[in-house]
């Protein structure tokens, strides 16, 4: 009779013979015992990790302050359905399925910190539930109907578990489960995509090709980057030996395309939101794998990790299809080296872009926390009495990673961990502000920094102003288009608040003739630096007599 085990995921587990009378009865009630037991066995793979996300990434979700990109958010839910259409006539279209989802939410449960970042959080949660049970179905499909486990466990349930809760604790999960924008969105719908995918590739039916497809156009609707979860998912189908990809996965990425060809065409004329960023360099790529590792010190461990998983991939299990370094691979690595190599002809890249990669690497860092286990395992088989070692040894690896982690969790929850701190400006302004105060913006999209929490630069004169962003259907407005404009009206003024944000904490050169005659004005005028204060990368500067 073979080994059966609780929480089994052998496909092919051999029923034992038919007993009679009494002895079936008992058969009966031990086999539904079993199978409930492997039930809530498969349930709590996905749950726990969930669970865990909701309590790691849920933790002070409202502390750290809002950054200008929440306050871009904030701004255009703020706005009714026709004046939101609008703006992403001119602008922003690529965010547009967000700021709609948003817009519904913020009508129900309010614009509050913890509000606005709450669906992200969600969409973390099950995204860890997902990326577990990724890595349990391609553990079980990387050892087909060979029941192997090791002292009593099941690789394909410790595989999933591991995974789910590597990602369920990692600060980049952290850190985009308390930002409210749209790219924890995209990191689940990527995983979603990519489970449909090992249902559907096995099973060929149209019905998981079909779900497959709508969640890739979704995944594509909240951010156009996402499609590259596509490409990745192309090379998966390649690393199981087909000489051609399956019609049905390209007929499910050409309907999700043709259903984004109006965003795509709408987005290709907006492309001078991404003029600001800059060709990557070797700071770029070494940040991308501190930040995906957890921290630079953990940059070691996860990659002996990445490793160990995959020499299990190719020693232990003969490289079977859709085995987990299989799917995680491609997934981890091809999307940001598609960006990266496109920003050398016209940037493109931002890290947050390619954060739905980081639940790949959480499946292949829990492959190799499971291969650990197999090898300690495989070291007990003639050695009865070392039964504990796997969990034994495996729980430290474990153990030793979390220690690790605490520092940058902590460190992520702090507001110094996002550019801007858009809470301290405006307890700035609202503490030194007086009647009368103009204020300059520098150049003039750094509005923004006044729209997270509004209420104190909402007293201010915004004299440079021309239309409001609701009039002119942008998120900032519109200045006046001459220096003589806006001569004739700095009138009456006594003291000038000048608000910018540079990362390199520096006050900007004025590069606009507006912007130039902004700093003319206050030095015609006689006024002087009465204070400066900087919160994060936002630097308020008063002037006056």
């Amino acid at each position: 009779m073979p080994d059966t085990e609780i929480g089994s995921d052998d496909p092919a587990a051999v029923a034992p013979a038919r007993p009679h009378g009494l002895a079936a009865g008992l058969a009966a009630g031990l086999a539904a015992g079993l199978a409930a037991s492997r039930e809530r066995a498969g349930w709590l793979v996905t749950a726990v990790p969930a669970v865990t996300a909701f309590v790691v990434g849920g933790y002070q979700l409202g502390g750290p302050s809002l950054w200008r990109d929440e306050a871009y958010t904030k701004d255009a839910i703020g706005r009714s359905v026709s004046q939101l259409f609008a703006m992403l006539g001119n602008m922003d279209a690529v965010h547009g399925a967000y700021y709609l989802f948003m817009h519904v939410i913020a009508a129900v449960i309010g614009t509050s910190a913890v509000a606005l970042r709450f669906p992200s959080l969600c969409a973390m949660v099950i995204a860890a539930g997902f990326t577990a049970a990724i890595g349990r179905r391609t553990a079980t499909l990387a050892q087909p109907g060979t029941g192997r486990r090791a002292s009593r466990v099941s690789i394909p349930a410790l595989t999933g578990l591991l995974s789910g809760l590597v990602f369920a604790t990692a600060p980049l999960m952290t850190y985009y489960a308390q930002m409210a924008r749209s790219y924890a969105i995209v990191t689940m719908f990527a995983t979603i995509a990519t489970y449909l995918l090992l249902r559907a590739y096995p099973d060929g039916r149209w019905r998981y090709w079909s779900a497959y497809a709508a969640v890739v156009a979704l995944t594509g609707l909240f951010n156009l980057f996402g499609l590259l979860i596509i490409v990745a998912h192309g090379v998966t189908l390649l690393l199981t030996g087909a000489r051609r990809l399956p019609l049905r996965w390209l007929a499910a990425c050409a309907a999700a395309a043709g259903v984004l060809s109006p965003l795509l065409a709408v987005a290709s004329g907006q492309q001078q939101q991404i003029q600001w960023l800059v060709a990557p360099d070797f700071r770029t790529i070494n940040r991308l794998v501190s930040d995906f590792a957890g921290s630079h010190a953990l940059r070691a461990p996860v990659a002996l990790l990445v490793l160990v998983a995959l020499a299990v991939a190719c020693l232990a299990d003969n490289w079977r299809p859709l085995n987990p370094v299989a799917v995680a691979l491609p997934w981890l690595v091809v999307p940001p080296v598609v960006l990266i190599a496109w920003s050398y002809d016209k940037p493109v890249y931002v890290e947050r872009y390619v954060e739905f990669c980081l639940p790949a690497l959480a499946i292949a860092v829990g492959a190799g926390l499971a291969g650990i286990y197999r090898l300690a395992a495989a070291v007990t088989v003639r050695r009865p009495r070392l039964g504990w070692l796997p969990a034994a040894v495996t729980g430290l690896v474990v153990l030793g990673l979390a220690v690790m982690l605490v520092a940058p969790q902590r460190a992520i929850r702090q507001t110094a961990a996002r550019p801007d701190n858009l809470r301290l400006a405006s307890a700035i302004v609202a503490a030194h502000e007086q009647p009368g105060d103009v204020v300059f913006y520098i150049p003039y999209t750094m509005q923004v920094l006044g729209t997270g929490y509004p209420a104190p630069f909402a007293k201010l004169r915004n004299i440079a102003l021309a239309r409001s962003g609701v009039a002119s259907a942008t998120l900032t407005g519109i200045e006046v288009a001459s220096p003589a404009a806006l001569k004739s009206r700095f009138t009456d003024v006594r003291r000038v608040w000048v608000v910018t944000g540079a990362s390199n904490y520096k006050f900007p050169v004025p590069m606009t003739p507006v912007d130039k005659e902004k700093m003319a004005l206050i030095a015609g005028d006689g006024l002087h630096i009465l204070h400066r204060w900087q919160a994060g990368e936002v630097m308020l500067t008063l002037y006056g007599r």
